[in-house]
């Protein structure tokens, strides 16, 4: 029923940008928060930032706070993460849930998009 697709990822050098797209169906988007989590190779899934179904309280991990914006497009059934300043270490794949995940856990698995690959390197 959910289905959270994601795009824009890519291989960027240290320093560059890359903005995230993430179409929503199946539910309806305007009416649950929504937030980016992100998993690197042998490491479990890290929370990256959540926005509120109407586009307030939104918040970040430090590691990214000033680096990252979350938004969304509830018209559109589109969430979004613009990535500037981009570092090595943000090398994973971003994948878009619903829900907020910043407390009470990660939303399960089943409402996480398929994920879209960034990779960060000289």
């Amino acid at each position: 029923e959910v289905r959270l697709v994601e795009s824009g990822g890519g291989m960027v050098q240290p320093g560059g940008s890359l903005r995230l797209s993430c179409v929503a169906s199946g539910f309806a988007f305007s009416n649950w928060d929504m937030s980016w989590v992100r998993q690197a190779p042998g490491k479990g899934p890290e929370w990256v930032s959540s926005i509120g179904f109407g586009g307030g309280s939104i918040y970040y991990a430090d590691s990214v706070k000033g680096r990252f914006t979350i938004s969304r497009d509830n018209a559109k059934n589109t969430l979004y993460l613009q990535m500037n300043s981009l570092k090595p270490e943000d090398t994973a794949l971003y994948l878009c849930a619903l829900g907020q995940g910043r407390v009470g856990g990660l939303p399960p698995n089943q409402y996480w998009g398929q994920g879209t690959q960034v990779t960060v390197s000289s």
